[in-house]
C-alpha cells in the first residue's frame, strides 16, 4: 500500500499554494505554486516545519513554533507563515474555507498597512491571524448557542423522540467545539510559558540587530494574554453550555422514567381491579354449576350472595390498591431501622458480658 501511494503521488504535492503579502501589506502573489524545497532554502526552515501546513488531514492540534526568522502559525482555518517584512498564507488543496480565508487577507492588508499602532510587523500580523480566530471560534459559538438555547425551549414545552435525538447531535457538536477552542488557548498559553519563544518572536529587531533580554516581552506578552482570556471566556460558555445540555438530559430521563413508572403503576392497578373481579366472577361461577346447594330455595340468596361477591371484589381490589400504595413510597430509611426489641435484647445481652472480654 505504501509503494502504491508513492507511485500515485503527483508532483503537484511537492508544492505549495501560497499567497505572499509584501512589508506595505500589498500582495504580490495570490495563490502562487511554490516549491517546498524553495520554500525551506528561502526562509531557513525544516521540512517537518512544513509537514503540518501541507497536511491533507485537518490539523486537530493548533501549533505557533517559533524559528530563526520567522513564525509559523497553524490555527484552525490559518496556516501562515510570518517574518519580519512578509506573510506567506498557504492555502492547501481542497481548502473549504475559502469565505473566512477572504475576509481574513482584507483585514490582514488593513492591519499591515496602518503602522499607527506601534506594533512591529509580525505582531500586526499575527494580532489579524489571532482576531480571524477569535471571531471564528465567536461565529460558531453563537450559532451553536442559538440552536441549543432553541431545543431546550422545546423540550421545556414537549419532549419527543426527534427532538431527544437532535439534542444529542447537538451536544457531540457543542463537545468537538469546546475541545478545539481548548486546544486554541493551550497554544496560546504554551507560548507565553515560554520567554525564549516571546524573545524570539521579535523578528524586526532580530533583523536590525537590536539586542533583547529574554524577560523583555511585555507588549508581545499583553497581545498573547488578551487573545488568551477571550478564547478562555468562549471555552467557559461552552462549559456553561454543555453543563446544561446535560442536566436538561439528566431531567428529560427522569421525567422519561417517571412516566414509565406512572405506566407501570396503572398497569399493576388494572391488575389488581381485574383480580377483583375476578373474585366476583368465581362466586357467580360457583353458583352457575349444576348442582344443588339449597341456597336456591331462599328467597334472599340472589341478594346476599350478589353483596357477597361485590364486598369480595372492593375488598381485594382495595387491598391491592393500599398494597401497592405503600410499596411506590420511596424512603431513605424504610428497611434500615431495627426493631426496638432488637435493641433492648442488644443492651441486655451487653450487661452479661465482663469487661475482659471486649478486647
Amino acid at each position: 500500500m505504501l509503494e502504491k501511494a508513492m507511485k500515485g503521488r503527483q508532483p503537484t504535492d511537492l508544492m505549495l499554494r501560497c499567497t505572499v503579502l509584501d512589508a506595505e501589506g500589498s500582495v504580490t502573489t495570490i495563490s502562487g505554486q511554490f516549491k517546498k524545497s524553495d520554500l525551506c532554502s528561502e526562509h531557513r526552515l525544516n521540512p517537518r516545519d512544513l509537514r503540518k501546513i501541507d497536511s491533507r488531514i485537518p490539523n486537530l492540534v493548533p501549533t505557533i513554533l517559533v524559528r530563526k526568522e520567522a513564525i509559523l502559525v497553524n490555527i484552525l482555518h490559518i496556516r501562515a507563515l510570518v517574518k519580519a517584512d512578509t506573510v506567506i498564507l498557504f492555502d492547501t488543496y481542497g481548502s473549504a474555507d475559502s469565505r473566512l480565508h477572504s475576509v481574513f487577507l482584507y483585514h490582514l492588508e488593513h492591519n499591515l498597512r496602518a503602522k499607527t499602532s506601534g506594533l512591529p510587523y509580525e505582531f500586526r500580523a499575527l494580532e489579524s491571524i489571532l482576531l480571524s480566530v477569535l471571531s471564528a471560534l465567536e461565529a460558531e459559538m453563537v450559532f451553536i448557542r442559538n440552536l441549543v438555547g432553541g431545543l431546550l425551549a422545546e423540550l421545556e414545552d414537549d419532549i419527543d423522540h426527534d427532538r431527544f435525538k437532535r439534542l444529542l447531535h447537538y451536544s457531540r457538536r457543542l463537545a468537538s467545539f469546546q475541545n478545539r477552542a481548548k486546544l486554541v488557548q493551550e497554544a496560546l498559553e504554551e507560548v507565553l510559558e515560554q520567554d525564549q519563544d516571546l524573545a524570539a518572536m521579535y523578528l524586526t529587531d532580530k533583523r536590525n540587530g537590536v539586542p533583547r533580554q529574554l524577560d523583555d516581552h511585555e507588549d508581545l506578552e499583553v497581545l498573547l494574554e488578551s487573545f488568551s482570556k477571550q478564547v478562555e471566556e468562549i471555552v467557559n460558555e461552552a462549559e456553561n453550555i454543555q453543563s446544561n445540555v446535560q442536566s436538561t438530559q439528566e431531567i428529560v430521563e427522569l421525567i422519561l422514567d417517571s412516566n414509565r413508572n406512572a405506566l407501570l403503576a396503572l398497569d399493576l392497578k388494572v391488575s389488581i381491579l381485574t383480580m377483583g373481579i375476578g373474585i366476583g366472577t368465581l362466586v357467580a361461577g360457583v353458583f352457575g354449576m349444576n348442582l344443588k346447594s339449597h341456597f336456591e330455595d331462599h328467597d334472599y340468596a340472589f341478594y346476599v350472595m350478589s353483596v357477597a361477591a361485590i364486598a369480595a371484589c372492593t375488598g381485594a381490589a382495595w387491598i391491592g390498591v393500599r398494597r401497592l400504595a405503600r410499596i411506590r413510597k420511596v424512603g431513605l430509611s424504610n428497611g434500615n431501622r431495627k426493631k426496638p426489641e432488637n435493641r433492648r435484647w442488644n443492651l441486655f445481652s451487653l450487661r452479661g458480658r465482663r469487661p475482659d472480654s471486649w478486647s
